[in-house]
């Protein structure tokens, strides 16, 4: 039962072959019940360790002894049990192998994962470093080393060594306090002298016997020591920290020691680049590129809610708490404006601080660089910044949102970009704007907003930390100060002015304020003199930090002072934000730029992405063109322009003024007269001047029909706003040329004066030309005559329409007066007075009261349309009279004076035409052309008007899309 319980139990027990390998009896043991075992098993002796399950001690394997039987089978398979085992030897060896190459995989990838990524870090090592291999020939180097002979030459001669190490441990050995401690070391050496033979052996027994013979020493003066050494806990941790604090100091300077000599390296790198010695081309620093996209996005939103996100350090504080130095002296010059307690940052102020080999500062929109180490281009800058904040400030305004951008390059400047916002106030003082403590609050506001800015809070050290304005402010917007850096000021003032400095060190530590951040820094930033260099400010902020209590009490931590580790803190914080955000903020404009494009496929697909500037160009060309096509127009189509434009303008002067008082004369000497002396009035004083007018307004006509005619499916009609802006602007500017009256005034003059009809295709012209005019004022006459007596007896039948009161007046006086002219076929063209009283008795006894001005003015259009009709039947007894014309009307009694007249009128207006459009062609059409593009240059530096005039989703999408 033992032996099963031992076989069957996991305590001790390794089966290590199979069961067939074993021994008969063995096999007997582990199965009784074995079929082959038919013999009688003698008893065994074996030798058993008991076993017990309180000892919990391990169990060996039993072992079998002196077992006798009286039979046992030998089968001799040898050659198939040594078959066996070496196939059990090769997977043996097979499955070691594996096993131990994936160990050592594991092992490691297990040690590559403990090793730190150094990728973020890399950024460290200046870019110089990266490129030696360019600059150095590692080759050549190694061609001039020295050989392993030459270099083994110069190694020391261990032997010579050794034997000096003999003899000083011989020198050491006798007469000493610890002659028996050496003496045992001896023999102990003596003993083990055939183990530690030579120079590294000898080191150790020396090693060995000092540490012996100080450990003697050290008992024998025990009890005395300490006694003589005996001090207060209290002076053993100011010792310890005066100690702490030297170390600290002195790795300090180590650190800014070193610092200085990078510094120096990488400006004379940086210059040797400026100078091309190397012949390289000198790529844009990342944070002047992203300084940048900063000001690119700046300008492509002005309003900071749909903003970017990008990270910037946002410096806020109230005002006069130090914010303007402490953004010095990480600029490392004097460059804002100062005043004593008076608000002097009136307008955000972007500053890029990038690393360069000089030491200047340039603004964005200019080129002029200031050299910040010469004290007059420091006075300018302050000046130049002071003028841009002036000038910002809108009137009735004391602050201004427009932001300042400012470069600041130097050998040893962290790379960041901060914006200085003006100092939170309590109250509105005189000569401020009522709006004054809101506008700061919502600028401050709209930059702390962003979720990526880095706020810098600086507080004044030296009042009452309950009069802070700013810290309630940055604890709304920054609850959980996950972005928020807190910069305690003054602290000099505030270590002489506070009664318990413990208070500094709450402020500190982040437990006075409600407001938390991510760390907590203490400076000092002058004296409070404005005359102060930057390396004075150094010097008397370290001396203070080094003498302070704040710092003997450890009330502050030395990496919490001065304003070069805050400066590097910021930066270091800087940079974090900034991988972090963008890829995010370049991934949500891949995705807006994505659906922007998908919106233009959609709804544009044959258009080409065109922003407002490209519209513009393209606008500008077309109406170019446009106005080069009236060069294109042929004399032709000018001259029966302007002779059909001028003669409908003045065919009534001609007619009223003119042919029907010349045409009630008497005889033909009369008519002639009294035609030459109205024609020379007329020209004299109103004729030029019309004449100019109406090829003015035909060259707008022209030119308008250029602008608006649509060319098929050519034609954008999104140039049409912007094309008739430029239309009436370029009218209001265009005047003819003064001149051209006096020199027209001739002409006509000239013309007018001709009486001599060549030929008869002129007078058949002449007569044409007079039926067309007379029949269109008849046509006139008519029309009027209709509109006084109202429809006559047709248009009431079959219209249904009827005549007023006062037109069946007016029908009754015009039925008497055409009976006055049936009666008097000559009668001149006005009314006596006992003529319009004949009339007026005669409609009284018909019963129709009638006013005499009512006679006068119907009489007026019915005499008109008889003497148009007897003129229009004189010119077809005219046709036949340019003979008589020619022999000046000699013996007949036909006279065509008034087709002479109209020959006179037709002619001067063809010369007019002519004279008008050489005028057009040569000198009005180029002057307008000019016009059109100073027109368009005016646009095209105006902004607002190109987003006045090109405007459409189109246009929206399109400017989207190329920002």
């Amino acid at each position: 039962v033992i032996c099963r319980s031992l076989a069957n139990s996991s305590y001790g027990i390794k089966r290590k072959s199979p069961l067939q390998n074993l021994h008969l009896v063995s096999r007997n043991i582990h199965h009784p019940y074995y079929p082959s075992s038919k013999f009688q098993r003698p008893p065994l002796r074996i030798s058993i360790q008991l076993f017990s399950s309180l000892n919990r001690l391990p169990l060996h394997k039993t072992k079998l002894l002196n077992v006798k039987h009286g039979y046992q089978s030998h089968r001799n398979f040898w050659l198939a049990r040594l078959a066996s085992r070496l196939l059990k030897v090769r997977y043996l060896i097979l499955g070691s192998a594996v096993g131990g190459g994936y160990t050592a995989k594991k092992t490691y990838e297990q040690w590559k994962d403990m090793m730190p990524d150094l990728e973020e870090y890399k950024w460290i090592i200046p870019d110089f470093v990266w490129e030696l291999d360019e600059l150095i020939d590692l080759e050549k180097l190694i061609k001039a080393l020295p050989d392993a002979d030459d270099l083994a030459k110069l190694l020391p001669d261990f032997d010579k060594i050794g034997e000096s190490l003999a003899s000083l441990k011989g020198f050491l050995s006798p007469g000493t306090p610890g002659e028996t401690a050496f003496r045992a070391t001896d023999q102990g050496y003596d003993n083990d002298k055939q183990f530690k033979k030579g120079l590294l052996g000898e080191l150790i027994l020396l090693q060995q016997q000092i540490q012996q013979h100080e450990e003697e020493a050290r008992r024998a003066a025990g009890f005395s020591s300490q006694q003589k050494r005996k001090v207060s806990d209290k002076e053993k941790i100011d010792q310890l920290q005066e100690e702490l604090l030297r170390t600290q100091l002195k790795y300090q300077r180590m650190l800014e020691r070193l610092e200085k000599e990078n510094k120096e390296l990488r400006k004379l790198v940086l210059q040797r680049d400026d100078k091309g010695i190397h012949q390289r081309k000198l790529k844009k620093s990342l944070i002047d590129m992203y300084s940048e996209v900063l000001d690119i996005l700046s300008d492509y939103d002005a309003s900071y809610n749909t903003q970017d996100h990008l990270p910037r350090v946002v410096v806020v504080g109230d005002q006069s708490a130090g914010k303007t130095s402490v953004l010095e002296m990480i600029a490392q010059a004097r460059i804002f404006p100062r005043g004593s307690g008076e608000m002097m940052t009136r307008s955000p102020v972007k500053v890029t601080l990038s690393e360069g080999p000089h030491h200047v500062a340039l603004f964005k929109d200019s080129s002029r660089e200031f050299d910040l180490t010469k004290e007059e281009d420091l006075a300018a800058l302050r000046n130049e910044i002071e003028i841009r904040m002036r000038n910002s400030v809108k009137e009735g305004c004391t602050v201004s949102t427009e932001t300042i951008s400012l470069s600041v390059k130097g050998p040893g400047l962290q790379r960041m970009v901060l914006v200085d916002l003006p100092g939170v106030i309590s109250t509105v003082t005189s000569g401020m704007a009522p709006d004054t403590k809101e506008t700061i609050f919502s600028i401050s506001k709209a930059y702390m907003q962003n979720p990526n800015a880095i706020i810098l809070c600086i507080q004044d050290g030296s009042v009452d930390a309950e009069r802070s304005i700013v810290t309630d402010l940055v604890s709304q917007m920054d609850p959980q100060g996950k972005r928020t850096i807190f910069v305690l000021t003054k602290v000099d003032l505030a270590e002489k002015n506070v009664a318990s400095p413990n208070r500094i060190q709450q402020i500190i530590e982040g437990k006075l304020f409600p407001m938390k951040a991510l760390g907590y820094f203490a400076v000092v930033t002058g004296k409070g003199n404005s005359s102060e260099s930057i390396e004075s400010i150094k010097e008397y902020e370290e001396e203070f930090f080094q003498n302070s209590r704040l710092l003997k009490t450890s009330m502050l931590k030395a990496h919490q002072v001065t304003t070069k580790n805050l400066s590097l803190a910021v930066s270091d914080c800087f940079w974090k934000m900034v991988r972090e955000s963008v890829e995010q903020q370049a991934d949500a404009f891949k995705a807006t730029r994505f659906n922007l494009e998908t919106e233009w496929k959609n709804n544009y697909p044959r258009l080409r992405e065109l922003d407002r500037n490209e519209l513009f160009e393209k606008a500008k060309n077309e109406i170019l063109d446009e106005v080069i096509s009236l060069t294109q127009v042929t004399p032709k189509h000018w001259e029966d322009m302007l002779e059909k434009t001028l003669w409908e303008r003045v065919s009534t002067h001609v007619i009223e003024n003119i042919y029907l008082p010349a045409a009630q004369t008497a005889n033909s000497g009369t008519f002639n007269t009294t035609v030459d002396i109205k024609l020379k009035q007329w020209t004299d004083k109103q004729l030029p001047n019309k004449a100019v007018e109406v090829a003015w307004e035909t060259l707008q006509e022209e030119f308008s029909r250029f602008m608006t005619e649509k060319k098929g499916k050519e034609h954008d009609d999104i140039f049409d706003k912007l094309k008739q802006a430029v239309r009436e602007e370029t009218i209001k500017r265009h005047k003819w040329n003064e001149r051209a009256e006096d020199s027209l005034r001739v002409i006509q003059h000239n013309a007018l004066e001709d009486r001599s009809i060549s030929d008869k295709q002129q007078w058949d012209a002449a007569i044409h030309f007079m039926e067309e005019t007379l029949q269109s004022r008849l046509k006139d006459t008519e029309s009027v005559i209709e509109d006084m007596v109202g429809p006559d007896w047709k248009k009431r039948w079959l219209y249904w329409v009827g005549r007023t009161k006062e037109q069946n007046i007016r029908n009754e006086t015009k039925n008497e007066l055409e009976k006055l002219i049936k009666c008097n076929e000559d009668h001149p063209a006005y009314l006596a007075n006992d003529e319009v009283t004949t009339v007026r008795k005669n409609l009284e006894a018909r019963g129709v009261a009638v006013d005499p001005c009512l006679i006068k003015d119907t009489w007026h259009q019915i005499y008109r349309r008889y003497f148009l009709k007897s003129a229009l039947n004189h010119c077809n007894l005219c046709r036949r009279g340019f003979y008589y014309y020619q022999r000046h009307f000699v013996d007949s009694e036909l006279e065509c004076n008034d087709i002479v007249l109209f020959w006179r009128i037709q002619r001067m207006l063809a010369i007019t035409a002519n004279t008008l459009r050489q005028q057009l062609t040569n000198t009005e059409v180029r002057r307008l052309e000019k016009n059109v593009k100073e027109v368009l240059e005016d646009f095209a530096e105006d902004n607002e008007k190109k987003v006045m005039l090109l405007t459409g989703k189109r246009v929206q999408l399109a400017e989207d899309l190329s920002k």
